[in-house]
């Protein structure tokens, strides 16, 4: 038999389903967006910059993506910690610098900041509302309890 994770140990009938954060939600979507983006970007930069570039640069240029890919993909993870939004803060400036490499990248990784900037603003709001929701429904149960 399969062990149980620890929510299905604390589980109890009539148990309200906890909400997930759509702040969350929303800046992990970016993240991992965002993760291709400089994959796919170094690919690029590899075939139209790299032809005249030494062997330890080309390296130096795949190896230093798939390592900025995988922080994103990680940061992921992380963003239920109190320093996850700000690693994410980083992560878009470090983005945008890649336009040193690539220059189309400073328009991209500005754009990408935007929209990690509307996915915390946006996502935090709708998370407050969603809490708001909550009470207000917690409240109205409370004054017209089920017979």
């Amino acid at each position: 038999m399969a062990r149980l994770t620890k929510a299905q140990r604390e589980w109890r009938p009539n148990q309200p389903k906890k909400q997930r954060s759509v702040r969350t939600m929303f800046a992990s979507s970016v993240l991992s967006i965002e993760a291709f983006i400089v994959f796919f970007a170094a690919l690029g930069a590899y075939g139209l910059l790299a032809r005249d570039w030494s062997t330890a640069h080309k390296l130096w240029l795949l190896g230093g993506s798939v390592v900025l890919a995988a922080l994103f993909i990680l940061l992921c993870g992380m963003l239920r910690r109190p320093w996850g939004y700000a690693a994410g803060w980083v992560l878009q400036l470090v983005l945008i610098a890649t336009g040193f490499v690539v220059p189309a990248m400073f328009v991209i990784g500005a754009l990408c900041a935007l929209a990690w900037w509307y996915a915390v603003v946006k996502g935090g709001r709708m998370d407050r509302e969603n809490v708001r929701r909550a009470q207000e429904q917690a409240r109205w149960e409370a004054e017209r309890p089920l017979t």
